[in-house]
């Protein structure tokens, strides 16, 4: 588990926007390895499993975090304070390849993640995605042309 644990915390960083939830999700991808070992099959590598549980947990906690800020904003009596919390940076504009992830929806970004940062090929990404070799490809392919759109110029750091 040690061998895969620094990668893990990256892609679940990239993807979430921020280390302390990624610490927890990475914490709890951990312990459902730990408790679901004896459950898996070898149907596929053991690293694909992993981001398979990796992936579901990331979005699990995405959409808790959308939630809550949905909540916040409705229970917000400050237009203004919501408007300024819109407009705030966010972590993930820092620098590296997180300033051009903020870009692309969750779906491709996390496509992106897992074949540039856990350096997974095409077939594992598609097993974890639950989508075809051809689809994953093919959402790999426009976001990339998005990328490539939008910053056709350098960006400042």
């Amino acid at each position: 588990m040690r061998r895969y644990q620094r990668t893990l915390f990256n892609v679940c960083a990239r993807y979430l926007g921020n280390d302390r939830d990624a610490d927890d999700v990475g914490q709890e991808v951990m312990l459902k390895v730990l408790y679901g070992l004896k459950n898996f099959e070898g149907k596929s590598k053991f690293k694909t499993w992993l981001y398979s549980i990796t992936y579901n947990e990331c979005i699990t906690q995405y959409r808790k975090e959308r939630r809550k800020r949905r909540l916040l904003d409705a229970l917000s009596l400050d237009p203004l304070e919501e408007a300024s919390e819109e407009k705030a940076p966010r972590v993930e504009e820092k620098g590296g390849l997180d300033r051009w992830l903020v870009h692309v929806n969750p779906i491709d970004r996390e496509i992106l993640v897992l074949r540039f940062v856990a350096e997974l090929e095409f077939q594992e990404i598609a097993d974890i995605m639950h989508m075809g070799l051809s689809a994953t490809k093919m959402r790999y392919k426009r976001a990339l042309d998005k990328l490539r759109e939008n910053f056709s110029e350098p960006i400042e750091t």
